[in-house]
């Protein structure tokens, strides 16, 4: 099996994308839509990495940093591709991205249902904090 080709993603790529989310990713996100997806390449054209293998998208992972905080979203790997690499290869990426920046700690946005996500963030070295909770209110319908 050959290692997984990271890159940034492109505007042609969102359709894949958020294709590639109905299969790959847990839960969904107010921001999963093509407009959503369209701001965040333009803001941040290198956050969004893809992981090809073979020319197929097999992953992603948003590696957001807006000068203060490096923070990690839709990590996800497709489920005939895991256990492969991948999400290891996406978070090396994005954390040395983060580290050409100036970031100092990564944070990872985290479904606490998710049980086997938690192995994985683990295992590249995350844990929760549990001092911390997340506060949230939509802007938007």
């Amino acid at each position: 099996m050959t290692d997984p080709r990271i890159r940034a993603a492109a505007p042609d790529d969102l359709d894949a994308v958020l294709a590639f989310w109905k299969v790959a990713a847990e839960g969904t996100s107010i921001s999963d839509d093509r407009s959503g997806v369209e701001r965040l390449v333009a803001r941040d054209p290198g956050a969004l990495l893809l992981a090809e293998r073979d020319g197929e998208l097999v992953g992603t992972v948003i590696a957001g940093f807006d000068g203060w905080r490096a923070s990690l979203y839709r990590l996800a790997v497709h489920p005939d591709a895991r256990r492969a690499g991948i999400g290891s290869a996406l978070l090396r990426a994005a954390e040395e991205r983060f580290v050409a920046l100036g970031g100092r700690r990564a944070d990872a946005m985290v479904l606490n249902r998710n049980e086997l996500a938690h192995h994985a963030w683990h295992a590249a070295g995350y844990a929760p904090q549990p001092q911390w909770s997340r506060w949230v209110k939509p802007l938007a319908e």
